[in-house]
């Protein structure tokens, strides 16, 4: 096996055939000559469309710059959280970072992340679209913007997690430390940001939030049906799991490097 990257760029994706390849050919534009190397890893979550078979096609395209490509497939469609695990699981790099399909945070943002976790200031770094100094260039319909608000407050009376957005598809991780922390995620839908951010407050682990340029794009795959509300039963149930033990071996885990948690 080859010499570990420095960063592995996972990106999970569900029916995403119109704009897998441009997304791809901007991310390896981006990442050519990036120092320490970089693997990509794009995980299909069951997709109806022909995502997987054009992410697979596009793998000679980061071959011939020098970069490390995985197109992975779930069996069936699991869930966004479900996909990003399988990603960072197979991941190699020092630093694991994850981004929506669509690079609604744009690719240039990614230095601020990185650089914050590479000066030891954190072991992980969140994208924030709700900080003073966060760019929005175009909003989500007022009715999105609402939910997200309210998906928001009740994350912090339920968990009391204080970060001003958990949503944003832009993280950053340490690999090794967080190795447990993703191993622990139950979480298969989109609330699986504020499970692992609630298990990276037990295990002492330092998150940076950080203010980022984010866009809308459109063709979301969040839709207000009967399945909205299952990010509220997912994030309203972690501490019942918590109480029954089933973060009880996370616990027990090694996690000396972790430094004491801090929340911006």
């Amino acid at each position: 096996m080859s010499e570990a990257p420095e960063l592995s760029f996972i990106i999970p994706a569900y029916n995403e055939a119109k704009r897998i390849a441009p997304t791809l050919e901007s991310v390896g534009a981006y990442f050519q000559g990036f120092p320490g190397g970089v693997e990509v890893i794009v995980v299909d979550d069951g997709s109806t469309d022909a995502t997987a078979a054009i992410a697979r096609d596009m793998r000679p395209l980061f071959v011939s710059n020098g970069m490390s490509f995985q197109a992975l497939s779930n069996p069936g469609n699991q869930g966004k959280g479900y996909s990003v695990r399988q990603g960072f699981l197979k991941a190699r790099g020092e630093i694991a970072l994850f981004s929506d399909a669509d690079l609604s945070t744009p690719l240039s943002e990614t230095p601020k992340l990185l650089d914050l976790i590479k000066r030891d200031e954190c072991d992980a770094a969140i994208g924030s679209r709700d900080l003073p100094d966060s760019q929005i260039g175009i909003h989500q319909s007022p009715l999105r913007e609402l939910a997200g608000r309210a998906f928001n407050r009740f994350v912090r009376l339920t968990t009391g997690l204080s970060y001003a957005d958990t949503q944003c598809g832009f993280k950053a991780f340490r690999r090794d430390l967080f190795l447990p922390v993703f191993q622990a995620q139950q979480v298969r839908g989109f609330a699986f940001d504020v499970e692992l951010l609630y298990l990276a407050r037990k295990v002492g682990a330092r998150v940076a939030e950080v203010p980022v340029v984010w866009n809308h794009a459109q063709g979301s795959k969040v839709g207000f049906n009967w399945r909205s509300a299952q990010p509220f039963w997912d994030v309203a149930a972690l501490r019942w799991r918590d109480w029954q033990g089933r973060y009880a071996w996370l616990s027990a885990a090694p996690s000396a490097s972790f430094s004491s948690c801090c929340e911006k």
